[in-house]
């Protein structure tokens, strides 16, 4: 589970990239936004046909779990797309993974999978099931990435010139809260996805030998205590190499945050290193999941192996 992945093809002018909405509902006005976005990389995106839908039960849905697994397979196995944009994330993702054919997107070949925050469960599934790298990052109807340069020009960066992109530095440069220094292929995400994943047929069975990416959003102290905690009795953390961690918005103050990591996660004697700038922050940089890099945690930086996609 932590060895290298297959690398999408990068994309170039006039690549057609579908945009799908697996997980929350999508506001019309924040879709075509990222679609004037995505039309100005000269890409050509093209809509699902239930991304604007909405649950008639469950109104946190962007549509029936079975109209969202029948976007989401459609638009991967379409030989004319060459990129998969997530909409936004929410939940709803863990409902429809299990609907889909994976025998069928494993024959659909390497394509680019893009988001980040619920749709860390079909990074997942994706690295299990079909051993392919993806890429955490912003999504096409997000509100900070309709908003923010950086995040813009950092996606745009890895998806047509991911060399330019090999190196990614933290903001908290010289103060890891342990340092040190490693290499593995990079895995992770959101963390109460990660811990809600576990046991499920689609999640790996542990972080062993990978650089753990971690970041949250809208969870109090003792709520990420308990996922930390939760994995950790599972044994999920038991050899990983080192853990970056991005953005903790709205997960109280950062300092109570910080000291939680170091009692539960501390312990583990590997490099941890913070403020790499991924997740739901303002600003939000790309990472891709299932390529190999080393972590200098004191110098804060981050350094691919090879680029994000081949």
């Amino acid at each position: 589970m932590t060895q290298d992945l297959v690398r999408p093809p990068r994309l170039v002018v006039g690549a057609r990239v579908a945009v799908v909405a697996p997980s929350g509902p999508v506001p019309e006005e924040r879709l075509q936004a990222g679609l004037d976005i995505l039309r100005g990389w000269d890409l050509d995106p093209v809509v699902a046909p239930h991304v604007l839908d909405r649950d008639g039960t469950f109104d946190y849905l962007a549509g029936t779990d079975a109209d969202r697994a029948a976007d989401f397979q459609a638009a991967w196995c379409d030989p004319s797309v060459d990129a998969v944009f997530c909409a936004r994330g929410g939940y709803g993702v863990q409902r429809m993974t299990d609907l889909l054919d994976w025998d069928a997107l494993r024959a659909a070949g390497p394509k680019v999978l893009i988001g980040f925050s619920d749709i860390t469960a079909l990074h997942e599934a994706f690295a299990a099931r079909l051993g392919l790298v993806t890429l955490h990052g912003p999504m096409a109807a997000g509100i900070d990435f309709l908003k923010n340069a950086r995040a813009q020009d950092h996606l745009r960066a890895t998806l047509f010139a991911p060399e330019s992109v090999r190196t990614i530095r933290s903001a908290a440069a010289g103060q890891a809260l342990v340092p040190g220094r490693a290499a593995g292929v990079l895995l992770g995400g959101c963390l109460s996805l990660l811990a809600s994943e576990l046991g499920t047929p689609h999640a790996r069975p542990s972080a062993g030998g990978g650089l753990l990416c971690l970041e949250d959003v809208g969870e109090e102290v003792y709520r990420l205590d308990r996922y930390l905690t939760q994995l950790l009795r599972a044994g999920w953390f038991d050899g990983v190499a080192g853990i970056l961690l991005g953005s903790w918005e709205r997960c109280g103050p950062y300092e109570r945050v910080r000291e939680l990591v170091l009692d539960r996660l501390g312990g583990l004697g590997v490099p941890i290193a913070e403020e790499f700038g991924f997740g739901h922050g303002e600003g939000a940089l790309t990472v891709p999941f299932g390529v190999r890099a080393e972590l200098d945690a004191g110098a804060g930086v981050l350094t691919l192996d090879v680029p994000a996609l081949a």
